[in-house]
């Protein structure tokens, strides 16, 4: 007997109906939905895939029934991490180890943006919202590849100076027939998911002195929004708030560190975390940090809402908190009653942060066997190298090893806190490692339960760290990293060039042993998150511009595809009518990618979609576009050292060190036309690109500040310009 599109519908969102529940029923229960969705009584018909009604039809269907029901079938994406826990594991096994290799491009779609792409495709029976730089959101019909819709929230991009790490967007929320963005600017938005038009609109800024942004995806549940902000470089005090997502209304919100003692805390919990801080430092002026900017995970179960908190503002405890303290909620998982917001339990995995050592990397909840014993853990491996196994019931430590080379402790006693080397807190240059890049950073890892393993992306970016003998928040003092922009660390960074070397790779992780199964290495740092499913594979992209397929169990490479630029964001699979696919945006940045690449090509953002047998050609790679090594600026060689100092508080955290650095999607100004550095100040005040990103320095440099930073510029390149033999040399052993 042949069932209506109704029923089919049904069980698509259902599937935990019976097939043997009687036909009348079930029946008379899908036209019951159907009329609930259409609005308008039974369908004669379904309405066609990719139009209007359809679209409605599905994204109005998605809630946390549907999203729980997704996880025992993942035949959609309907959560930036696939599933509340976060997993990123599919259960679709249509492509796999046998036919993984026939994999070929469906289709591309250009997404308009030459800065970082970091979101993951959320797609629900064939419809995906993707963001791209700048919070755009995209409406793809995935079938296709065709645009349904955009939406470009009309951030200042002017203020792109305001985050610390590139102008990205981590993604979208969906919620019955909404797509919920953060914008870079702060605001909370809640679109229509046919039309992309805008519902409502929040501004989730406490204040307008300190630089907040938004770059990660909001998460929702049981009807509410939430979402974090970024800003504890620039002296920002941390929170996380939940919203109605019907109305925008706020329904609550939780700082992660104290504010003014002086004035009454919040809560309990505030005036527990303000003992282990020292008010000697006035922490709250600075903000404190501990900005939640990514990672917030969701227990149906427990009713448990888990955050990952930031880095301490500045870094430098010292400064911060002179007599030492724990500076809770730094650097913590924190759990949070999901209806209230209230505070429950946290485990600090970096007591006193110093390092930069945010836990705002994308956490897992498991289930798995420790001793013999059922556990429910979180799964977690933050930027200060050790993997984490944590009770998430009640926050109690179970494991900690670190992951990669780490110099700042030696382990974690059996209480859960960390075996500090002396040296990592002193006063001298120190090779801090890892370093505030990470071993870890938001790029998404993924656990397979067939295999018992996490699929990490693990890194090493070498630097050096002296802390500051005097500090003054905001002042734009030369020599200060990111002073003229605001960043206020604590730290000199590099003032010793640091001895480690940089690496980038492929872990698979047994969380049980706490031992590494295998590992894939990489040419550089700052690789893609990843994806793995039942089909025995794990998809990454890497940063030198291929997207990959390895063997979950052995770490065998069984395919790849060029990108036309490094890959920096995780993929999803999905199915659509009875096919599986597999989609990654691309597109370097983040903040390491702004001033580094480890590929030749500067392809613009774009999302790729694959099937087995696909056909589709790969569009065009752009090169990436260098003038060769700068030469023929007329300079003051005295102006050198000033100008070094300008520079490094004005222009390196963007443009990187000229000619040392390559360039990432922002030009090194070692590689730019002789002209563009002979007229640097028609750039530097109200310039042309002040739309693509780049601050306004009217008011905070000067002219004769801009004739010391050409000098530096074109002294550099000087300085490493191989010298004729050197050079003549080179050529005869090519």
């Amino acid at each position: 007997m042949t069932r209506s599109p109704r029923v089919d519908f049904a069980c698509r969102f259902f599937p935990q109906i019976s097939s043997n529940v009687h036909r009348s029923a079930l029946l008379a229960l899908a036209m019951g939905f159907g009329a609930t969705i259409s609005g308008s009584g039974a369908l004669a018909q379904s309405p066609a895939k990719g139009s209007p009604d359809h679209i409605k039809a599905v994204t109005s269907a998605v809630d946390s029934a549907s999203i729980k029901a997704n996880t025992a079938t993942s035949n959609d994406w309907p959560t930036i991490g696939l599933d509340y826990a976060e997993t990123r594991f599919s259960r679709l096994n249509q492509i796999n180890t046998d036919n993984v290799k026939k994999l070929g491009l469906m289709w591309s779609y250009p997404l308009e943006s030459s800065r970082g792409v970091e979101a993951t495709p959320v797609v629900v029976d064939g419809i995906m919202y993707q963001t791209a730089s700048w919070s755009v959101v995209h409406a793809i019909d995935a079938r296709s590849g065709k645009k349904l819709w955009s939406f470009d929230p009309g951030v200042d991009r002017e203020k792109g100076y305001k985050g610390c790490c590139d102008v990205v967007n981590r993604g979208v929320a969906l919620w019955k027939g909404k797509v919920f963005v953060g914008a870079y600017d702060g605001r909370l938005i809640a679109l229509d998911a046919v039309t992309g038009q805008k519902v409502w609109e929040k501004d989730t800024l406490i204040d307008k002195e300190h630089s907040y942004t938004i770059t990660g995806a909001p998460r929702v549940f049981n009807g509410k929004v939430l979402i974090g902000q970024g800003g504890a470089e620039y002296g920002a005090r941390g929170y996380v708030t939940a919203y109605d997502a019907e109305t925008g209304n706020q329904a609550w919100r939780w700082f992660t560190v104290p504010g003014d003692p002086s004035k009454p805390f919040e809560d309990e919990s505030m005036a527990a975390a303000a003992k282990t801080w020292d008010p000697a430092g006035k922490y709250w002026l600075n903000g404190g940090g501990g900005t939640p900017w990514d990672s917030i995970t969701y227990d149906p179960d427990l009713n448990l809402v888990y955050i990952g908190t930031g880095n301490g503002s500045p870094w430098n405890r010292n400064i911060r908190s002179p007599s030492g303290g724990d500076n809770l909620y730094l650097a913590s998982l924190v759990a949070l009653n999901a209806d209230t917001g209230k505070y429950v339990w946290h485990y600090q995995e970096t007591p006193g942060d110093h390092w930069d050592y945010t836990s705002t990397q994308p956490m897992i909840l498991a289930d798995i066997t420790i001793d013999g014993a059922p556990r429910k853990v979180i799964l977690h491996a933050p930027k200060n190298g050790f993997f984490f196994v944590i009770d998430r019931t009640n926050g109690k430590f179970i494991s900690a090893k670190n992951f990669v080379d780490v110099n700042w402790a030696t382990g974690y006693d059996a209480n859960g806190r960390p075996i500090e080397v002396p040296a990592a807190r002193g006063d001298a240059s120190y090779d801090s490692i890892p370093g505030p890049y990470g071993a870890h950073n938001w790029h998404p890892m993924s656990f397979n339960p067939q295999t018992g393993l996490v699929y990490l992306p693990a890194q090493g970016v070498p630097l050096n760290l002296t802390p500051e003998k005097t500090f003054a928040q905001n002042a734009p003092t030369p020599g200060k990293f990111g002073a003229a922009t605001g960043w206020n660390v604590g730290m000199v960074l590099d003032a010793t060039p640091p001895q480690n070397k940089p690496f980038g790779r492929l872990i698979a992780r047994d969380p049980v042993k706490q031992k590494e199964a295998w590992r894939a290495e990489h040419v550089a740092p700052w690789n893609g998150g990843t994806l793995t499913t039942a089909g025995n594979l794990v998809f990454q992209g890497t940063a030198d511009g291929r997207f990959v397929a390895y063997n979950a169990t052995n770490g065998e490479k069984l395919w790849e595809s060029p990108t036309g630029s490094g890959v920096v964001a995780a993929a999803s699979t999905y199915m659509i009518d009875g096919r599986q696919y597999v989609s990654i945006a691309v597109g370097w940045g983040g903040v390491f990618g702004v001033a580094v690449r480890a590929t030749e090509l500067q392809s613009p953002g774009t999302v790729y979609t694959f099937a087995v047998d696909g056909k589709a050609p790969l569009p065009t790679f752009v090169k990436y576009q260098t003038e060769g090594l700068l030469a023929g600026v007329k300079y003051d060689p005295k102006d050198v050292a000033d100008g070094t100092n300008i520079y490094v508080a004005a222009c390196v955290t963007c443009h990187g060190v000229p000619g040392v650095h390559n360039g990432g999607n922002v030009r090194n100004l070692g590689y730019v036309p002789k002209e563009t550095i002979e007229n640097l100040k028609d750039f530097v005040f109200k310039g042309p690109f002040r739309d693509q990103g780049m601050p306004d320095f009217t008011g905070k440099l000067t002219e004769a500040d801009v004739v010391k930073i050409q000098a530096f510029i074109q002294g550099t390149a000087d300085a490493i310009r191989p010298k004729p033999a050197e050079a003549s040399a080179g050529q005869a052993k090519q």
